[in-house]
Formats: C-alpha cells, sequence, structure tokens
C-alpha cells in the first residue's frame, strides 16, 4: 500500500472539495487531500480524478488511507491506472474495500498481474459473501480459463453467488461448464435458474 496520508484536525467541506474539481482548481483539491475528515479526502481524490490531474503516486497514497471510505474511492479511480496494484486490496481488512477491489479487477483489461489467481481465492475463499460474489463476477468479465475452476465451485455457494457465478459462465464452454448451467437450471432458487435458461436459451 502507499504511504499512508498526514491528516490534519481541521475538518473541511466534501461539497467545497468536489467544487474544486468541477473548478478545475488543482491547488485546492490537493489542499483538502490532508483533511480531517475521509468524506473530504475521498472527494477531494475525485476532485483530482476529475480534472485529470490524479497520479499514480495520489493513488497509492489513498490506498493506504487510514479510513476505508477513501480506500475504497481510490480503488475506483484506479481502474485506469494499471501501475496502481489492486491485487493487494483485496486483502483489506475492510470488506467493503475488498468487494470494490474484486470489482475493480475485473474492469481492467488486461487483466493485472496476478488478479486471476488472487479473485480465484477471493471466490473460494473469502469470509465475506459480498466479496465472493464481486470475485466471481470478476472473474467471468476477464474470461480467462484460469479463473474457470472457481466459477465453477461457486456455483454450489448461496443463492446470489450461485446466480452470479452461472453469469460468469458465459464466456466459457466445455463439458464442465454445460453440466453446471444444466444443474442450475434445475436450481432451488428461481434467481439462478432464469440466470441459467439466460445462458442456455439467449
Amino acid at each position: 500500500m502507499g504511504k499512508l496520508l498526514a491528516v490534519t484536525d481541521e475538518p473541511g467541506s466534501a461539497g467545497a472539495a468536489a467544487i474544486a474539481g468541477h473548478m478545475g482548481d488543482e491547488g485546492a483539491a490537493r489542499a483538502f487531500l490532508r483533511d480531517g475528515a475521509p468524506d473530504v479526502r475521498a472527494a477531494a481524490f475525485g476532485a483530482l480524478a476529475r480534472m485529470g490531474a490524479i497520479t499514480d503516486a495520489d493513488l497509492r497514497a489513498g490506498l493506504g488511507d487510514p479510513d476505508p471510505v477513501v480506500r475504497r474511492r481510490c480503488v475506483a479511480l484506479a481502474v485506469p491506472h494499471p501501475a496502481v496494484a489492486l491485487v493487494p486490496m483485496l486483502a483489506d481488512d475492510d470488506g467493503a474495500v475488498a468487494e470494490q477491489a474484486a470489482w475493480a479487477l475485473g474492469e481492467r483489461d488486461p487483466a493485472e498481474p496476478g488478479a486471476v489467481a488472487a479473485l480465484a481465492r477471493a471466490a473460494t475463499g473469502a469470509d465475506d459473501a459480498l466479496v465472493r460474489e464481486a470475485a466471481v463476477a470478476a472473474l467471468g468479465a476477464l474470461g480467462d480459463e484460469a479463473g474457470l475452476p472457481a466459477i465453477l465451485q461457486a456455483t454450489t455457494d448461496r443463492p446470489a453467488i450461485r446466480r452470479r457465478a452461472v453469469l460468469a459462465l458465459a464466456p466459457f464452454d466445455g463439458p464442465d461448464v454445460a453440466a453446471a448451467l444444466t444443474r442450475a437450471a434445475a436450481d432451488r432458487d428461481w434467481q439462478v435458474r432464469q440466470a441459467a435458461e439466460t445462458i442456455l436459451d439467449p
């Protein structure tokens, strides 16, 4: 993770930070990066991104922020910055940050090195169900064969994850995929059945 930001004790305004982005006032936006309030710092990062002034170094610092609100925002902003590693954020202590990291990794093209393996581990082993679901969706978005075993395993998880896993099978084919879709078409959950029908009969 990046170097932790040194925050001040005087809170500013998230609205003022956002306005700085709309006005193209980089100096004001950067001043808010060290605000005492997490929502203000998050807005400041967003402001810099809006004006095209955010750097890889900014994002790495934001990913190391002590507050998950800021880390989550910077994960999303880092998608078009391939030099900023997001795989480590899958192990974040905050589930919402890890979930956002899974989504973000699925949005990168080409995939970040190590992303498929890390997402596969998260899809099958994360304690947080939302992280597992996001990781499965990301594996489907990436469409890498190396992620298929994890997607297939996820078709036996809880209903929301089974549904996501079925949809994630769309880029793949083969007997294992066909068998999983056939099972899903008879799933006890109607949303899982519906997802399978969407893939089997588009």
